[in-house]
């Protein structure tokens, strides 16, 4: 298993009190440290996406509008639950890049998972839209980076984030090479395409104090015939952590076992489809201790697969 993360995602800063934090993936990284995961899986330096990869899924204007954005010190709303540093760009290309690199080494055949600690997360950013932290949906950037080998005709994306992953949906509604399957607590932020109807779109949400045993029926009853259909070649993963009971943005109430169980799942698709390897990429998760204990696990179920 190959594990990406790079400085520059640090230096993304944010208002103060604001929940996605530098904080989230230093406290991330020394957990993974101190538990014997970086010991085992040493980590790697994410490169930065290319331009000709990030203008697979966002128009120049979106990239321009960032770069218009960009500080040169201090930090700006670019709305309001969305801000920029001098720093969020390249932080972002960077958190892209993991990605791709992910993808890059899935295809190679020098390993069969990837997780990439980064920061910003990525999944609400729409093609021409930053919202919900997000600046580049770096999932939806690496699948279609994904889909320019000759190797692979199919992608399927799983996101169990506690907030739907709008932008994804947005980006690859109409592309049915493209199989995104969220779960999400519903009614709840970002409130876009969560009842979008199309063959290659799963929606799943759940309700407000959903706990294990309901979560995890609603996602194998609408995951499993969908992917079993689409037969992808790779797998990507938006994988939040907010579900977890302890995360203060949320009302899902998860434990780490049920993320753990999540990937076992997907895990398991992979064994029964055509697929080369599984990139994942971290999304929310905003309780740092429950983050990286869930991230823990996570690993675990992946690397042991």
């Amino acid at each position: 298993m190959h594990i990406y993360t790079h400085d520059t995602c640090l230096e993304h800063t944010v208002a103060q009190g604001h929940p996605e934090r530098p904080e989230r993936l230093s406290h991330l990284l020394a957990h993974l440290q101190n538990c014997g995961i970086s010991r085992e899986y040493p980590t790697r330096l994410a490169p930065t996406a290319t331009p000709a990869d990030v203008l697979r899924a966002h128009p120049q204007t979106h990239l321009g509008f960032l770069e218009s954005m960009r500080p040169d010190s201090g930090v700006v709303p670019v709305d309001p639950d969305t801000w920029m540093s001098p720093a969020s760009l390249n932080a972002a290309l960077t958190a892209a890049g993991a990605v791709c690199a992910g993808v890059d080494d899935v295809l190679s055949g020098s390993t069969q998972r990837v997780f990439c600690a980064v920061r910003p997360p990525g999944h609400h950013a729409e093609s021409d839209s930053a919202m919900g932290f997000c600046l580049l949906n770096s999932v939806a950037i690496g699948a279609l980076k994904a889909l320019t080998s000759p190797d692979i005709n199919r992608v399927a994306i799983f996101d169990f984030d506690v907030h739907h992953g709008n932008g994804t949906v947005e980006i690859f509604r109409d592309n049915p090479s493209v199989l995104v399957c969220s779960s999400f607590q519903h009614p709840y932020y970002p409130n876009r395409y969560d009842n979008l109807k199309q063959p290659n779109i799963v929606n799943t949400p759940l309700a407000a104090g959903t706990e294990s045993q309901d979560f995890r029926k609603a996602v194998e009853d609408s995951w499993t015939t969908a992917v079993a259909q689409h037969q992808p070649d790779i797998i990507l993963v938006s994988a939040g952590f907010d579900a977890h009971f302890l995360d203060p943005l949320a009302q899902l109430n998860l434990e780490e076992e049920d993320f753990a169980w999540v990937t076992r799942l997907i895990t398991d698709f992979a064994a029964d489809t055509p697929t080369r390897g599984i990139i994942s990429t971290l999304e929310g998760g905003y309780d740092l201790n429950a983050l990286s204990h869930s991230v823990e696990v996570h690993l675990r179920a992946l690397s042991l697969s």
